[in-house]
């Protein structure tokens, strides 16, 4: 089938270069030319494992390319679809003008019938307005519109085996033919005759996802409603974190537990520093922001917000009260990316952090495999930044530990105790073993897990 992308971002890129690679003939336009370029030329503006693989396939086999021409998109596409952003507004609310955008450049530039998806995150009742500025617009063209809803469930970081073998693709409709073209986009993994190109434990052999067909509205409140409780889970692990910390228990082990309750799951209950990352804040936010405007009474999610928030302030206090005095102190920081396996720093968490360490006169050395450029814009005083881990934590009063990644947990920490001025580690993430950090000396500290640090004078050298 011939599709079109709207929107060269993180969501179009994947679902553009992914519906290229299972076949269809996919055309990617957005209006950064900047952008264009650079994928024109073979190049990436995001760090997503796996997706320069499939992109470079898909476009040596001639079923993706890239235009600043968004009428030619359209014009040669069966379907649309519309992947760009909608940050949210001081109020909170999602921005949906570039939707508004789209809709009116699809509707001036349309010649024949489109099917236009929303594969944006969108609140309720967009698919409506959708419409009606689609039939406005186009009403001199003579073209026909259908409108549908197909949330993306894309995690950074595994967003290839996410495309490729999901669990569920949820479709909102409202006439049988819009079903069956969708039907027909997703066929090659519907029926098991695609399989992954990019051979990576993200992309194991999986069964036939789930093809949920609902209503425009229902798929719309799907994405919102599922980032929610994914945020309500996070907090839930959060304050049980807390509690542990009061009462002397270990919240993995209490958490552990809870996870083999079917009813529950294990996922998601992981205590630490919070959420970040772009898409769980602003979709909360958003969906609260909806609730509220329709008279339902959202405090659950203010709360899980409240909570989140506090995580970073909490982990402050941790930091100076393992200091003492934080100015003129040297800190290490390991991870700025808002989860592993991505260079995304927006609301990321260690982004705060090291905003409070700075403002308090420390010295801040950081690293983070792929989002240390990232970082630089949004900090672009006080802080050091080494692609060398070792070279973080050289002369360092203490060590923080705020992103995830694999590499950091197989690090030599015998060498990194010799390296650093205090073996003082502060562990965001819960990533390593206090009994093993008890054993190899270091003073150390995490969420919600019985404290086994030392102090300084019991540190034996």
């Amino acid at each position: 089938m011939r599709l079109a992308v709207v929107g060269c971002g993180y969501v179009g890129l994947v679902t553009g270069s992914c519906l290229a690679e299972a076949g269809h003939e996919v055309i990617a336009t957005d209006n950064d030319l900047a952008r264009i370029k650079l994928l024109n030329s073979g190049h990436l503006p995001i760090y997503e494992p796996g997706l320069d693989r499939v992109m470079q396939s898909a476009t040596s086999a001639g079923r993706l390319s890239f235009t600043p021409d968004c009428a030619q998109a359209v014009r040669a596409a069966d379907a649309v679809f519309i992947c760009v952003g909608t940050p949210p507004l001081d109020s909170g609310e999602a921005d949906l003008s570039a939707i508004d955008n789209v809709a009116r450049q699809i509707a001036a530039a349309a010649r024949s019938p489109k099917l236009v998806i929303e594969k944006s995150t969108v609140p309720a009742h967009t698919g409506e307005q959708l419409r009606r500025a689609l039939q406005v617009y186009g009403r001199s063209n003579g073209a026909t519109f259908r409108v549908a809803s197909n949330p993306e469930f894309l995690r950074e970081g595994t967003a290839i085996g996410d495309f490729f073998h999901p669990e569920r693709i949820v479709v909102g409709v409202e006439d049988a033919e819009s079903e069956r073209q969708l039907r027909e986009i997703y066929k090659p993994f519907l029926d098991g005759t695609f399989h992954c190109p990019v051979h990576q434990p993200q992309c194991p052999p999986s069964p036939a996802p789930v093809f949920l067909v609902t209503t425009i509205a229902s798929a719309e409140l799907i994405k919102h409603a599922s980032n929610s409780f994914l945020g309500l889970k996070i907090s839930y692990a959060n304050l049980i974190a807390d509690l542990c910390e009061k009462l002397g228990g270990n919240v993995e082990e209490v958490t552990r537990a809870m996870g083999l309750d079917p009813r529950i799951g294990p996922h998601f209950l992981n205590a630490g520093l919070g959420f970040g990352g772009f898409c769980l804040p602003k979709d909360i936010q958003a969906f609260i922001r909806l609730a509220e405007k329709h008279g339902v009474d959202f405090t659950l999610l203010h709360e899980v917000e409240a909570v989140n928030k506090r995580r970073v302030d909490q982990f402050v206090e941790k930091v100076r009260r393992a200091l003492w005095v934080v100015k003129d102190k040297t800190v290490g920081v390991l991870g700025l990316a808002f989860k592993p396996n991505t260079d995304d720093v927006r609301f990321a968490p260690a982004i705060e952090v090291l905003r409070r360490l700075i403002a308090e006169g420390a010295k801040v050395r950081a690293s983070d495999p792929v989002a240390i450029e990232r970082a630089r814009l949004l900090l672009d005083r006080g802080v050091d930044f080494v692609e060398d881990p070792y070279q973080t934590v050289r002369g360092a009063d203490a060590l923080l530990l705020l992103t995830e990644w694999k590499e950091y947990r197989d690090l030599d920490w015998q060498r990194i105790y010799g390296e650093m001025a205090r073996p003082l580690i502060l562990d965001a993430r819960n990533m390593l073993s206090p009994a093993k950090m008890k054993e190899l000396g270091f003073e150390y500290h995490s969420f919600g897990r019985p404290d086994l640090s030392l102090t300084p004078a019991l540190v034996s050298t």
